[in-house]
């Protein structure tokens, strides 16, 4: 079986999308249902990949900046889940596996935040941008 998530490839040949959908921008806001903006992510996703080969299983993995997971990417986790545990044995390898991807969520939401921080001198220069 083989998966492609897009974004790049991690050591292990795995890697996560690099692109988000923010709840809170201006067009998502008159969506109002939780997971709007992750299903809809989902689903502008597809016509992107209509053409890729057969040999492919595509599935859109939509999870918004704040939390909610699309429907896709929940059924794609539980399965993957699923086998995770089967294979090893580990009970908590489906929780350690939503963890790893919570955590890739986070680094990618903390990387668009430092990338909108201007450029400084040093670690000071961002404490002082940034108010506690």
């Amino acid at each position: 079986m083989l998966i492609y998530v897009e974004g790049q490839r991690s050591r292990r040949g795995f890697g996560l999308s690099k692109q988000g959908c923010c709840p809170l921008r201006q067009s998502a806001i008159y969506k109002t249902t939780r997971m709007a903006a992750a299903s809809s992510a989902e689903q502008a996703k597809r016509p992107k990949y209509e053409n890729l080969d057969s040999s492919f299983i595509f599935v859109p993995f939509g999870v918004e900046t704040l939390g909610p997971w699309g429907p896709e990417a929940r059924a794609l986790f539980k399965e993957l889940s699923k086998r995770v545990i089967e294979s090893t044995g580990e009970p908590r390898a489906g929780s350690y596996l939503g963890q790893r991807i919570s955590l890739a969520i986070q680094r990618g939401n903390a990387a668009s935040i430092l990338g909108t921080v201007p450029r400084c001198g040093g670690f000071e220069d961002v404490l002082d941008f940034i108010e506690f």
